[in-house]
């Protein structure tokens, strides 16, 4: 069986940056996970002693805090700042982008609409920068129950796939007189979400790698599994199944912008030793 790589896969800048700012401030906490990988956030924790708080309740105590790539909501930096602490930011600045443009907007009368998931710390962030009316949708369907005024302004989770954001948008410009539209989703998204769906043309058996509580790599896995039916998401070679590769000829492996090559090349370690 032959194993093949997307094109673009992996780390992405914010990711690569963050990283270097955790191993460079050693003995620091981060104000929830740094990145949605509990490898990596295992190997920071245990080489370089960076812990990871669960929310901002936990702050005593610590001297350096190490703000998330997903950034983290407007109000609990400045809790931080009141506490003296040493504050490092990591945030990604494709996820800075939405925060500045959201809070420029609200400011200048917008109704703000914000494509993603309520839940997910990137968005629970960008949405604490815009004053209210502020709306977090993920369908188009969600739109016809707001009631938006004549101008509004609309901003992506920056791991959103880029079809999606462009029904919202279109939704948008046909019922209102002023919408202004700031496509935040970054390039390395798109890359990869490119790649990943070249290559689940050709695959008949693709792997994604990635944390499961990742955006982007579980993106990766729904535009994996509309061209290849048997794609997997997994996290680390320990849960990889050799029933998944049987009579298969070619294996497309793709990871998401929180996945280090050092997780990829164990899981293509241990694929290229299965026996099909």
């Amino acid at each position: 069986m032959k194993i093949k790589l997307a094109s673009k896969y992996g780390f992405c800048f914010g990711v690569k940056r963050a990283i270097k700012i955790a191993e460079s401030e050693k003995n620091a906490s981060t104000i929830g996970p740094l990145i949605h990988n509990n490898e990596e956030i295992e190997r920071l924790r245990k080489h370089f002693n960076v812990d990871t708080l669960s929310s901002i309740s936990e702050i005593d105590g610590i001297k350096k805090a190490i703000i998330r790539t997903h950034g983290i909501p407007k109000e609990d930096l400045a809790t931080l700042k009141t506490k003296g602490i040493d504050i490092i930011d990591a945030t990604c600045p494709f996820v800075t982008k939405p925060q500045k443009i959201c809070e420029k907007m609200s400011q200048e009368g917008y109704d703000i609409v914000i494509f993603g998931d309520k839940n997910h710390p990137e968005v629970k962030g960008v949405k604490s920068y815009a004053k209210e009316p502020v709306y977090v949708v993920l369908h188009v369907e969600e739109l016809e129950k707001l009631r938006l005024g004549k101008k509004v302004a609309v901003v992506s989770q920056t791991t959103r796939k880029v079809e999606e954001f462009m029904k919202i948008v279109s939704a948008l410009v046909a019922r209102h007189k002023e919408v202004r539209v700031f496509n935040t989703i970054c390039n390395a998204t798109f890359e990869n979400q490119d790649a990943t769906r070249a290559l689940s043309k050709e695959a008949d058996v693709m792997v994604v790698i990635g944390g499961k509580n990742s955006s982007n790599t579980k993106q990766l896995l729904n535009i994996a599994k509309e061209f290849c039916e048997d794609s997997y998401l997994i996290e680390s070679e320990r849960e990889l199944d050799n029933k998944w590769f049987i009579g298969k000829k070619l294996c497309g492996i793709s990871a998401g912008a929180s996945t280090p090559d050092w997780i990829i090349n164990k899981v293509i370690e241990k694929i290229s030793k299965i026996k099909v």
